[in-house]
């Protein structure tokens, strides 16, 4: 991957799995490494425009993910991945 800012679908989805948490990390760090995850890949959808559509889906999967995190109790202790 290039140095700096990813620019496309494909270094986007490599700086994903590089900061993936660990399997036992708290809800609550799973949570931030999703909605980063929307983060990076909204703005990346507005860069790679012949993967803008895929982008936007990975946005909204990710979305989606940190929101099931977020209904989970934290007492469960279980990881979110």
């Amino acid at each position: 991957m290039a140095k700096g800012e990813p620019k496309t679908l494909l270094d986007a989805h490599e700086v994903v799995l590089d900061r993936r948490p660990t399997s036992g990390a708290n809800p609550s760090a799973w949570r931030a490494f999703r909605l980063g995850n929307a983060r990076l890949y909204k703005a990346v959808a507005d860069l790679d425009r012949t993967h803008h559509h895929e982008a936007l889906y990975w946005a909204g999967y990710e979305e989606r993910r940190a929101g099931e995190i977020s209904a989970q109790p934290e007492a469960e202790g279980k990881p979110a991945d």
